[in-house]
């Protein structure tokens, strides 16, 4: 019954275009979100519910306390606090991470072989998290329907479609390095996600100047190809400056934060 009433809303919006909104993005562009925001709760549900079939959770008890340390100290910032968050680590050597609508956060051990600092991790977590605060899928999901993809986003939750239908809807939603469809961010969503996110780990009591260091490691990391996360998430000249440039920002919020931290989310040896 859930599932038939998530296919009703969703065929409801893709069809009749009435709920759209523009608004503005919390660094001021204009967005066009045509969902509301249950409405994108109930694709996030749906997506990760597929993502813990599809993927094998892993099994490591010190590793996920760790993850879930640094992901409880990012989302403890967050504005609203009666959002509950659930973190699944995924067992898999993919170099990535994603959260979703609804308060959810995946992300795989491969990652913390890149990110192997709890501030680095902490510069993923923010970033992704901040994709989902800034609306982002809510973004790419209208976007697509209004480019004509929208009925198969909505055929891929109705559950008539094929897998390939479906792997688009949850790429919309971010997961696209996941399943095998890319439908990246745009640049300015991205660097959207880089200031939010750098906000949130330096608040969370975590070094920003470690943001850099990250997307270092990430351009080193896989060779010419890159990590999975870089399908996405392009790591670039432009970004590492950015993040540089931000530092003088955010460096105060972190040294006022850290003393006040009393978990500190040591890394698994």
């Amino acid at each position: 019954m859930k599932s038939k009433r998530l296919s009703l809303v969703l065929m409801t919006a893709a069809l009749g275009l009435t709920a759209c909104a523009t608004t503005q993005s919390p660094t001021g562009r204009s967005q066009t979100l045509l969902y509301s925001s249950s409405q994108m709760q109930q694709m996030g549900d749906a997506s990760f519910a597929e993502m813990k079939k599809q993927q094998k959770i892993s099994g490591n008890k010190k590793l996920t306390q760790y993850v879930n340390c640094v992901a409880n100290r990012v989302t403890a910032v967050l504005p609203d606090q009666t959002q509950k968050w659930d973190v699944v680590l995924f067992d898999s050597e993919q170099v990535n991470a994603f959260a979703l609508p609804g308060g959810h956060i995946g992300v795989y051990t491969g990652l913390l072989k890149v990110a192997s600092t709890p501030d680095q991790l902490a510069t993923v977590l923010g970033h992704e998290v901040a994709h989902v605060l800034a609306q982002h899928g809510n973004e790419q999901v209208s976007r697509s329907q209004m480019t004509g993809m929208g009925m198969q986003i909505a055929d891929a939750a109705l559950g008539a479609g094929g897998v390939s239908n479906r792997d688009l809807y949850m790429s919309a939603l971010g997961l696209g390095a996941q399943v095998g469809v890319i439908l990246p961010f745009g640049r300015a969503q991205e660097s959207e996600a880089d200031i939010m996110g750098l906000e949130l780990m330096a608040r969370a009591g975590f070094d920003p100047a470690q943001s850099v260091v990250l997307w270092q490691n990430m351009s080193k990391a896989g060779g010419g190809k890159g990590p999975e996360l870089l399908s996405t998430h392009p790591s670039n000249n432009n970004r590492i400056a950015q993040l540089e440039q931000l530092q003088g920002q955010m460096q105060p919020l972190y040294q006022s934060a850290k003393a006040n931290i009393k978990n500190q989310c040591a890394a698994p040896k």
